[in-house]
């Protein structure tokens, strides 16, 4: 029998779930702090992600390597994953990220692949 380390819930998507557990919980918070643009949240101007900023950008080298840097920045406050590797593309409305996540300290691995959809102003796990 598996011991649940996190609890908590969400109400996105209450048809799916409404409590969530370890790694589920893990990743909906991720896709609640990349869904925040950087300087948006009032006395913390420093949380969020940029990649709001660059969705209309063409996908060069230089572009892609700030999506990762922000990526890991985003990541590196969470205590209870790291990540191993990010993979960043362009898809009609906005761009597509996989990120590969090292769930600690029970050393699990899975990939969460998020789309940041300009034209909606959505992020959305796919």
């Amino acid at each position: 029998m598996a011991i649940t380390r996190y609890r908590g819930c969400s109400t996105i998507n209450q048809y799916k779930k409404f409590r969530l557990t370890d790694l589920e919980l893990i990743k909906r918070e991720l896709l609640n702090t990349f869904s925040i643009r950087k300087g948006e949240k009032l006395m913390n101007p420093n949380f969020g992600s940029i990649i709001w900023n660059v969705l209309f950008e063409p996908l060069t080298a230089d572009v892609k390597a700030l999506v990762v840097a922000d990526i890991q920045r985003v990541v590196s406050y969470d205590p209870r994953i790291r990540v191993d590797n990010v993979l960043v593309d362009q898809f009609d409305y906005g761009l597509q990220v996989q990120i590969e996540l090292t769930f600690l300290p029970d050393n699990l691995s899975d990939v969460l692949a998020i789309q940041f959809d300009r034209d909606n102003n959505s992020v959305a796990a796919t």
